[in-house]
């Protein structure tokens, strides 16, 4: 199967914290991959690794067969329009309305003209399940409906791969079920590949194909999704047990 996002022998420091040793990770078109691992292990870093925001010390991030850790500001313009990524909080302007809000990355990657950026924005509303909102202010939004008009966002430009920073953080039982439907279904709609970061275990095997454990600077396993609801390794059965490990190494 074709692999759409790799990392290869990624090292990555932050001061002398050491965040990824050697990390290998391959994430193959059309699937949904999420990434767990105990707090502060450097999940979301990984995501911005990916679009470009961090840079690794050592290694590689290939995107669609490009190493975007060699690549000038110019060309990541390309890649984070391939990429679309909701962020933890949803990262909405405050200054602006929902439907600019929506409308942001396709001012900044295309040329549209305006009766096409508004279609376009009331198309993904729809596909969130908020049509019509466009002049709504995020301070008037919940903090599930800011998740969904992120995630509208991210979708506008038309990615082919979407990142998600802990999606569920902070909804309550009901928000969390739909974002999950959301993540489910719109891999399915629009055959995106989808990353998703969460330290959620059941939203985590709600809407994966396949679970990355992330531990002591690298990947500790693979594996599919059916496969870690029926019979997870020991490593992931502690982890979802709640038994996180020490991530200093002595």
């Amino acid at each position: 199967m074709e692999t759409v996002v790799e990392l290869k022998g990624v090292q990555k420091r932050f001061g002398d914290k050491t965040i990824y040793e050697s990390l290998d990770l391959a994430v193959r078109k059309g699937e949904t991959l999420t990434v767990v691992g105990p707090s502060g292990v450097g999940k979301s870093v990984l995501l911005k690794l990916i679009i470009g925001l961090h840079r690794p010390d050592a290694g590689e991030v290939i995107v669609e067969g490009q190493n975007v850790a060699a690549m000038e500001e110019d060309a990541l313009r390309e890649v984070r329009r391939k990429v679309g990524m909701l962020f933890q909080g949803a990262a909405l302007f405050d200054s602006m309305s929902v439907g600019e809000n929506v409308a942001y990355g396709l001012y900044e990657h295309y040329r549209w003209p305006e009766d096409k950026v508004r279609a376009r924005v009331t198309e993904c509303l729809s596909w969130v399940g908020m049509p019509g909102i466009e002049e709504m202010r995020p301070a008037d939004l919940s903090g599930g409906m800011k998740k969904r008009v992120g995630l509208a966002r991210a979708l506008a430009p038309g990615p082919e791969v979407i990142l998600y920073d802990e999606p569920t953080t902070g909804l309550d039982p009901t928000n969390t079920r739909r974002i999950n439907e959301l993540i489910a279904s719109l891999q399915k709609k629009l055959g995106v590949t989808s990353i998703v970061i969460t330290h959620d275990m059941d939203s985590a095997l709600a809407v994966s194909d396949r679970l990355a454990l992330l531990e002591h600077g690298r990947i500790a396993l693979t594996i599919d999704g059916d496969r870690a609801k029926q019979s997870p390794p020991e490593a992931l059965a502690r982890f979802m047990r709640g038994e996180e490990v020490d991530e200093q190494r002595p």
